[in-house]
């Protein structure tokens, strides 16, 4: 069967589903209007999680369309509910799109968000108390990565690695040391802090020297993956699990991608037995957004990404943060505030309130949290880096001013944003 890909997305434009919120104010106008205060929210400020984006219309379209309605456990072909025809070819374009668009022999698309996706890779792959390496949760690893209070540090005994004090890069020989002396069952690639490529081909080479199933959990990069802007682990993972939202645009959901040797255990370990019955209009969103990823317009749009994140990672440094690992490779940035006298709670709440919206992230050897921030969203917006280097030099002013000044930051925050809105109308 041909591989279905969507043209090249238009401009933003405002989103389908809002074009109901007159009747749900009716209805219901208390959510009426949150919906529309958070609607307002995200066009009158900027918005630099590194974990959040704008879907497209045609996403948002899917997502409130009626394939909600529909109950569809099981698999296409498979299911265990009637009527069950046309969510299947929903299905089966979702996964056909996403083995183009990453190369891979196998996807399952039906993974609620990316923890989900991580949980079913485990279930397929280990044992309750199996060891696993991944990613020192103070260096940047998941909660699924081992933390005491998620499932994967209850049921499986995780063993972190860290990263150099000089550099902040992967420390790849204490990888292989720790490696050879634990022999895990698994090891884990991937992080939610983490602003440099991996070597995908030397974690396969550790991982095959103690006999270890290599999961890389790709749920910042996918996007840049798919756009060309960052290199792939497919080729080298045995099981590669993502998000569908962050830079890829898409709804929020979890993918994950593996090999035909691993695809029935995978699939089973998804439905059923970490999940019921498919969200079908998530499952048409993905498809829809792994046509978007496929165009041109989106490989163009992958690499701004990355651009923007050097430039305002670059921008930070001047004016006095410290950036994490020298800089960026990805949509992500690390910075540390201390040399501007606060720590990253405090920062992140100032600049907040000049309308600046971002994370804080765990400082490496426990020193602290700094900031996390992406350029995902702003990207999308249509900013470049004329504007990423003037959102680097609110962060000071925002950071440092107070009464009068500090308003002048949020109303300069408030016309850039206005500029760039997230949806036309």
């Amino acid at each position: 069967m041909p591989v279905r890909t969507a043209p090249a997305p238009a401009p933003l434009a405002a989103p389908a589903p809002y074009a109901d919120l007159a009747a749900l104010r009716r209805q219901d106008p208390e959510i009426a209007e949150v919906i529309l205060g958070e609607a307002a929210r995200q066009s009158d400020s900027l918005q630099l999680i590194a974990a959040e984006n704008f879907t497209s219309p045609a996403v948002l379209a899917a997502l409130g369309s009626p394939l909600a309605n529909k109950y569809a456990e099981g698999y296409p072909g498979a299911r265990h509910h009637g009527g069950c025809e046309l969510v299947d070819t929903a299905e089966r374009i979702a996964v056909e799109r996403a083995t183009a668009l990453f190369g891979a022999a196998h996807a399952n698309v039906q993974p609620h968000s990316g923890s989900a996706a991580v949980l079913a890779v485990y279930a397929a792959l280990l044992r309750p108390g199996d060891t696993v390496l991944a990613m020192g949760l103070p260096y940047g690893g998941h909660l699924t990565h081992g933390s005491p209070s998620n499932f994967s540090g209850r049921w499986f005994d995780f063993v972190g690695y860290g990263t150099d004090p000089e550099t902040g890069l992967i420390d790849y020989e204490q990888v292989r040391a720790l490696a050879r002396r634990h022999r895990p069952r698994a090891i884990v690639c991937g992080s939610i802090s983490y602003p440099r490529h991996p070597d995908y081909a030397l974690f396969r080479e550790i991982a095959d020297d103690v006999g270890a199933y290599l999961i890389v959990d790709a749920a910042h990069p996918m996007g840049l993956i798919a756009g060309g802007a960052a290199p792939s682990p497919v080729p080298y993972a045995d099981v590669v699990c993502a998000t569908t939202h962050k830079v890829l645009r898409g709804p929020r959901g979890g993918l994950i991608l593996c090999g035909a040797g691993l695809a029935e255990r995978i699939d089973r370990a998804v439905f059923p037995f970490t999940q019921g019955g498919a969200q079908m209009h998530t499952v048409a969103a993905k498809a829809v957004a792994f046509g978007e990823a496929a165009t041109p317009a989106f490989t163009a749009y992958a690499h701004r990404v990355v651009a923007n994140a050097r430039v305002l990672a670059a921008g930070l440094a001047a004016e006095g943060f410290e950036v994490l690992t020298g800089g960026t490779d990805t949509h992500l940035i690390n910075a540390d505030p201390t040399p501007l006298g606060l720590d990253g709670r405090t920062a992140r709440g100032r600049l907040a309130a000049a309308g600046l919206v971002l994370d804080t992230c765990a400082l490496p050897d426990g020193a602290g949290r700094g900031i996390r921030l992406g350029t995902a969203a702003v990207t999308t917006q249509g900013m470049g880096e004329v504007e990423m280097a003037r959102i680097a030099a609110l962060f000071t002013l925002a950071i440092r001013a107070a009464g009068e000044p500090a308003r002048r930051v949020r109303t300069e925050v408030h016309d850039l944003a206005g500029r760039f809105p997230p949806y036309q109308g």
